[in-house]
């Protein structure tokens, strides 16, 4: 592809994140192509292009199930020809930003010195702006421009400056992280399904509890959880501020091992601590019982997340499942617990029993103990088990049903008393 534009008589170079991540020993995710060819002057070279964008206006290259993103060199916002111009809102955030011009220009409206790496195919050599090249050898992480002015073009640039500083093992400059927590705020107007992929780069790829630590330092992770974060402010050694931890923790270590790790347990997980909290003042405040009011939250919650981060509804809606099985836990003890286990979400609802009981203890360790002890039993002794767990909840459960004594024919009262018997 690069081979081809420049056969065309275009510029272009590989850049960013994989010229970077190669210069580090890293594999590279993926690789980004800019050039002086216009969107349509790539389209009209690749028949497997299509363009896409809307703030900036891009070309995707398809090889099989592979996408290459093709850029047109960006120009500084003065450079305004015909409708290719730059558009910001009142707080300065970026809406669009068509503006095209040379690869001096390009590096330059680059967010940090770390991406403003370009390898030239024409001589193999590698272009670096801004000291980039020094500041990858020295672990500094350091923006390009006035740091204040380009978070105000792009608040997700604070959250890249945290992801960028674990991931690579880099600290951020000074300058660069002065205005960060003045600016945080910036984040409630990013929408809503941006926010969803960037939550996913940050807490999804095996440094999710060092963004989290870092995010916390910066100021960042309220505007983005805020009901997490109230929570937190409540009780900042409580449960919910442990279990975040531990949904950190957990998922980073899932990453490592290669295993499987889905947004719907994360956030079921992350937010139910918010949820029992909504769902008590529900119960508070309309007499519903506390089981009712459980479902009544699970609305409002999510709704309240949706706002800031938006959850797909392939994922939101195993999220309630997993939410309402913590439910059925404590009465699913005994012979129901087979049919409690034929539930898609049992092991994710059962995973999240674990954490909770690990967290609270108490009683509520005790069920997750019974639990544990049934799922891990072979197949053939689980009856036993659930026998068990169904003579200990009988009690509970259901009445002795109570015979009645037949009146003796004297009447005189003594034999007309009835057996009331006992409940226990």
């Amino acid at each position: 592809m690069l081979y081809r534009l420049n056969k065309a008589g275009y510029e272009a170079f590989l850049v960013g994140g994989g010229v970077r991540d190669l210069l580090l020993g890293l594999e590279p995710k993926d690789f980004d192509v800019v050039t002086n060819a216009t969107p349509e002057d790539i389209k009209k070279l690749f028949r497997n292009c299509r363009l896409v964008g809307r703030r900036f206006r891009l070309a995707h290259i398809v090889f099989g199930r592979d996408v290459i993103e093709v850029a047109t060199f960006r120009g500084h916002h003065g450079n305004e020809d015909g409708d290719k111009i730059s558009k910001a809102n009142a707080e300065g955030r970026l809406l669009r930003d068509n503006v095209y011009g040379s690869i001096d220009e390009d590096a330059e409206r680059r967010d940090f010195t770390v991406n403003a790496l370009y390898y030239d195919i024409s001589d193999y050599s590698i272009r670096s702006y801004g000291g980039g090249m020094e500041d990858l050898n020295d672990g500094v992480l350091r923006l390009i421009g006035d740091p204040e002015t380009r978070y105000r073009e792009d608040p997700v640039r604070m959250i890249r400056a945290v992801r960028f500083a674990t991931k690579l093992g880099m600290r951020i400059e000074e300058v660069t992280a002065a205005p960060i927590r003045k600016l945080a705020p910036l984040l409630r107007d990013i929408p809503a399904a941006r926010m969803y992929e960037e939550v996913l780069k940050l807490f999804f790829a095996g440094k999710g509890q060092a963004n989290y630590q870092m995010m916390q330092e910066y100021q960042l992770f309220a505007p983005i959880f805020p009901l997490l974060a109230d929570t937190i402010a409540d009780s900042p050694k409580g449960h919910c501020a442990r279990m975040v931890n531990l949904v950190m923790r957990n998922t980073d270590i899932r990453v490592m091992e290669d295993k499987p790790v889905t947004p719907a347990f994360f956030y079921a997980a992350l937010l139910w601590y918010p949820l029992k909290s909504r769902a008590e003042e529900i119960a508070n405040e309309s007499g519903l019982s506390l089981y009712d009011a459980y479902f009544a939250a699970m609305g409002d919650v999510l709704e309240q997340q949706c706002q800031t981060i938006s959850l797909p509804k392939r994922f939101s809606v195993p999220a309630r499942d997993i939410w309402q099985m913590q439910l059925r836990f404590e009465r699913s003890q005994g012979t129901r617990a087979f049919k409690l286990m034929e539930s898609p979400k049992f092991r994710a609802g059962y995973d999240l029993l674990l954490m909770r009981a690990e967290i609270e203890g108490g009683n509520l360790q005790k069920t997750a103990s019974w639990w544990q002890s049934f799922v891990e039993a072979p197949e053939e002794e689980r009856g036993n088990i659930a026998r068990g767990g169904a003579k200990s909840d009988a009690p509970r459960n259901r009445k002795r049903r109570v015979r009645r004594r037949p009146r003796s024919e004297g009447g005189s009262g003594e034999g007309a008393k009835a057996n009331t018997g006992s409940d226990s």
